[in-house]
């Protein structure tokens, strides 16, 4: 059996997919509510979320920017390797309308440049603020406080888009939107 690079690629993305988009949907859906219930808690007596904020996330957040980074290079190598790069990040506007390539470069496209802005979100916003928020950069509570509200901000903004990325991506693999 000779090795396929564009099925391990696919494959790469698909895993590294799942393992970005899973951790998104983890902190916008288990830990921000859990953080919260936490602190609510502190007040009377209970433990707190020191334990998520000490433990928890920086390890989840570790996993998140590199799932992040590797999904949108794999996904970026597999374009690449077909020879799509190009074409799906100018949405097939190049191509003539009759093209089959065309819609699958301009659905494809949409797809990456979600997942494009939304890379740039982890890395740019996300994990910097983060690094405040945890205490991993020294940083004042005022800084702090405006640290989680971009990453809390950037993070939903990320898990609102990932909706229709994963439409684009799956479309562009199975001939529909809908």
């Amino acid at each position: 059996m000779d090795f396929d690079v564009n099925v391990f690629l696919r494959w790469l993305h698909y895993l590294a997919g799942v393992t970005w988009i899973g951790l998104l949907y983890y902190f916008n859906f288990v830990q921000v509510p859990a953080l919260a219930r936490a602190a609510a808690e502190q007040e009377k007596g209970g433990p707190g979320p020191a334990a998520i904020s000490k433990y928890i996330a920086p390890a989840a957040l570790c996993w998140f920017r590199w799932a992040a980074l590797v999904t949108w290079l794999s996904g970026a190598a597999y374009l690449l390797h077909q020879g799509n790069f190009v074409n799906a990040f100018t949405l097939g506007l190049g191509l003539d309308a009759g093209d089959p390539v065309r819609f699958y470069s301009a659905t494809i496209g949409m797809g990456a440049w979600l997942g494009t802005i939304m890379l740039l979100n982890v890395w740019g916003l996300i994990w910097p603020n983060q690094k405040k928020v945890l205490g991993l950069v020294e940083a004042t509570d005022e800084q702090k406080a405006r640290a989680k509200r971009t990453a809390f901000l950037a993070s939903r903004t990320n898990t609102l888009l990932s909706i229709p990325m994963l439409l684009f991506m799956a479309a562009a693999s199975h001939g529909s939107l809908f």
